[in-house]
């Protein structure tokens, strides 16, 4: 007997509210798939920048220092989804009703060719920034799909999840 088709194996990276999913051990790890809040096709923006000042000294004139200024977080850019999940909406919409947002930590899981949760990356003080709804087209049957952008105040990789 063939499992029927689940449409969620074309989806390769999964978002979750609760940083810990980040850390399972592998059997609770591989039951994340079924419980994440939405699903992805593709993500972007795991990265960080650090602003350097240029400050030339006067009466040296060999070189510029550089000088740290500050540093900021990219904004995960999650791609091509299917929400499973109302808390990954009712996160945006309580960040729309409230003036200061509504911060969530939360992780990114990435899936091996297995299925299993393989790497992960857990982001802190997130904020649900910009969600974009899908494209509807009547002559196509594809999946609903959205892109989800989190503005956040840091990030961690979290090894391999579930593989330890």
């Amino acid at each position: 007997m063939t499992a029927p088709l689940d449409p969620l194996t074309r989806f390769r990276f999964f978002v979750t509210l609760d940083p810990g999913d980040a850390y399972l051990p592998p059997a609770q790890a591989q039951l994340l798939p079924m419980v994440a809040a939405g699903a992805f096709q593709e993500v972007t923006g795991l990265g960080a920048t650090l602003d350097v000042l240029a400050y030339a000294e006067g009466g040296r004139n060999d070189t510029v220092h550089q000088l740290p200024v500050r540093h900021s977080w990219n904004r995960i850019v999650l791609k091509r989804g299917l929400i499973r999940d109302p808390g990954l909406w009712a996160w945006y919409a309580a960040g729309l009703a409230g003036s200061l947002g509504a911060r969530r930590d939360g992780a990114v899981v990435l899936l091996g060719a297995d299925g299993v949760p393989a790497f992960a990356w857990a982001f802190r003080a997130g904020l649900a920034a910009k969600w974009t709804g899908p494209d509807l087209h009547a002559e196509q049957s594809a999946v609903a799909v959205e892109s989800l952008e989190i503005a956040h105040e840091g990030l961690d990789r979290a090894g391999p999840a579930g593989r330890g």
